[in-house]
């Protein structure tokens, strides 16, 4: 909400804070009564920092915890999706499902196009967007942030590249071609000029995933020089700029990749360039070792400063680590600790993870990872921005479905919603006035609502233990287990199951939120243990069920009987194109290790783009074959993957091997 409409709106709230009974006891983990310093409603939304901590103008504790959606940042120019949804739906949905901020990738190009007046008419659906009818993409962009005040959400903004390109994050640095440093810098501070009042947009993320190795022509580093491709150097220059115009918008300064052993240096050799002795090695953006020797200094602003790494699973990348039996402490303490959460640990400045998630279901290392980095943002209160809202995010996918309508229930509420900020059963919004999800919303509370009584008591009871566990279709490979829920004197968030193997030592653990799980990847004649926990959003986790041991019947010695059936529907069409999903099943009753669907399209028919395939066509043959990261399909489990196409969208003899 802008600062006039604030200050008429704080009168008005604050009478009717003061009807509102005492709140009940906290909800969530992240604030707590340490942080809480004042009852009163400031007028704007401004944040700062606190320690590690982020905290509103009247230094009550917020989490900040979102989503990404993309599309400004690409060759499009404007939010993908907006050719098959409606902004305004997406945008409610969003906030009333409980992200109160979103990141949005934009390009340094982009905004010197806007600078320079040359917005653009992006191409969207106007069909199922009449409200965009005739705007250019600087109108759509300012019509969305209207959207976002309407519905409590807030916005932080992203240079995710230095050109508009789909592939643009590949490039490691913030300059290029054209784009130099000194434009990257004025870039920000016309965007910051022109919405300088404006405190929907709260935060600015300086540059997305700055990396690259010795070995490249360009890489970033991070020391204390003025070098151009030093990142700590850029990110003090772009964020003391940006903060001379508006002082009250939160600087976010990602890692690098790299960063020198002790007794290397940046000049060292990189003789080995999967893992060099001389370097240590972290995805792009993650890597900030460098901040324990070359902290980033924004001067009289120092507390408006958040480091941002970003992480993911092994299905984006086989890092070294998730090799072998990882787990949550393991991860901690070899990879996050010394990468970035020694930062949280040790007081120096909150963290923001902006970006992790991925496929869900696929691969139990790729869950056993996100869930693991769920819990450590839960338990510690570490802000984040989930990756993401797109469908077309080619190795993570979206929350959103193909249709860029339906939600990927599952890992929503798997993945996601646990770790969004939630007090008294509601979804909890950064602005002061207007609830998350809008007036009159029954998911969302605004941010003067959870503060009103001036107190946040530390919620220190944990949920009773859930019932013992009950198996139903068990399988050679999967089993349905029901367990009777549990009781807590606030509300349980979520439930832990794990498993042990006969014969191992370890556990496997996945949280689900409700009161059911079907356990898959299971081994023929194997003995399992199946215990529950329950968990409370404050972090309080409940003792383990009884337990339940099963055994799994036999294969009948062939494996398991494989197939797959594929789906073919037509999500959208216009004049003289459309736009289709695939549903590919698993319909044996032994897990697949890939799939592969073909059909014969009609004459005159052509594919323009595919994601979550591997698409040749010979013809009028068109055969797709699945990604890495969505080929293992358990039994009746499924996966999508869309299209978009010229001409008509219906084809014939669509068929699916397994293999």
């Amino acid at each position: 909400m802008s600062a006039r409409r604030k200050i008429q709106a704080v009168a008005t709230a604050a009478a009717v804070l003061l009807g509102l009974a005492a709140a009940a006891p906290a909800a969530t983990a992240a604030p707590t009564a340490d942080a809480v310093t004042s009852a009163a409603v400031p007028a704007n939304d401004w944040l700062r920092t606190d320690g590690n901590k982020i905290v509103d103008e009247a230094g009550n504790q917020v989490w900040l915890t979102g989503a990404n959606w993309f599309g400004f940042n690409a060759t499009e120019r404007v939010f993908h999706g907006l050719w098959s949804a409606n902004i305004e739906n997406i945008t409610r949905q969003m906030a009333q499902r409980g992200i109160n901020i979103v990141r949005v990738p934009i390009s340094t190009q982009l905004l010197l196009e806007w600078k320079a007046g040359q917005a653009i008419r992006p191409n969207v659906n106007t069909y199922v967007n009449p409200e965009l009818e005739g705007m250019n993409n600087l109108q759509v962009f300012d019509y969305w942030l209207q959207l976002c005040e309407k519905y409590g959400l807030k916005v932080m903004l992203d240079v995710h590249s230095a050109e508009a390109d789909n592939s643009g994050h590949t490039y490691p640095v913030w300059w290029k071609g054209t784009v130099t440093s000194e434009l990257f810098y004025q870039g920000w501070e016309w965007v910051t000029t022109r919405y300088r009042t404006n405190d929907t947009i709260v935060a600015m993320d300086i540059k997305n995933e700055p990396h690259g190795t010795p070995n490249d022509p360009q890489r970033a580093k991070w020391d204390s020089s003025t070098d151009q491709d030093n990142f700590k150097y850029a990110c003090e220059t772009a964020g003391k700029r940006i903060l001379a115009i508006n002082p009250n918008l939160l600087i976010l300064c990602e890692g690098i990749e790299v960063y020198p052993r002790p007794g290397a240096t940046w000049n060292s050799p990189n003789t080995n360039p999967d893992r060099s002795p001389n370097y240590f090695y972290n995805w792009w953006g993650g890597n900030l070792r460098g901040v324990a020797e070359h902290p980033v200094d924004l001067g009289a602003h120092q507390d408006q400063l958040v480091y941002s790494p970003h992480d993911y699973g092994p299905l984006v990348f086989e890092q070294p680590w998730f090799a072998g039996d990882f787990d949550k402490e393991s991860l901690t303490n070899d990879v996050w600790r010394p990468n970035w959460f020694y930062i949280h640990e040790q007081n120096i400045a909150p963290l923001l993870i902006g970006e992790w998630g991925g496929r869900l279901g696929q691969d139990a290392r790729q869950d056993r990872w996100m869930a693991a980095l769920r819990d450590l943002m839960i338990d510690n209160g570490i802000h984040h921005t989930f990756w993401c809202l797109n469908p077309n995010s080619g190795d993570t996918g979206g929350l959103l479905l193909d249709d860029w309508t339906s939600w990927d229930e599952t890992k929503y509420n798997q993945m996601l919603k646990p770790a969004l900020w939630q007090h008294n059963g509601k979804f909890v919004g950064l602005d002061h006035q207007v609830r998350l999800g809008g007036a009159g919303a029954t998911t969302g509370i605004s941010l003067a609502e959870r503060y009103a009584d001036g107190t946040d008591p530390v919620d220190t009871t944990a949920p009773t233990a859930p019932g013992q566990p009950t198996a139903t279709e068990v399988t050679a490979t999967a089993a349905t287990l029901n367990w009777a829920a549990a009781t807590d004197n606030v509300g349980v968030t979520a439930y832990e199951v794990l498993r042990t193997t006969s014969g191992s030592g370890g556990a496997s653990v996945v949280t689900v939120s409700g009161t059911s799980y079907r356990a898959t990847n299971l081994t023929a004649s194997t003995s399992y243990t199946f215990t529950v926990r329950a968990r409370d959003a404050a972090g309080n986790i409940s003792a383990a069920s009884p337990p339940l041991t099963l055994t799994t019947p036999a294969d009948n010695g062939g494996g398991g009987d494989q197939g797959c059936a594929a789906t073919y529907r037509v999500v959208n069409s216009w004049q003289g194109g459309y736009q289709a999903e695939v549903t590919v099943r698993n319909s044996g009753t032994a897990a697949i290790g890939g799939w592969t669907v073909n059909w014969t399209a009609p004459a005159g028919t052509t594919i323009s783009s595919l994601w979550n395939g591997r698409l040749t066509t010979s013809g009028t043959s068109v055969t797709v074959r699945n990604e890495p990261y969505n080929g293992q399909l358990a039994a009746s489990a499924s996966t999508t993957f869309g299209l978009t196409g010229n001409g008509s969208g219906v084809p014939t003899g669509l068929s699916c091997v397994a293999s």
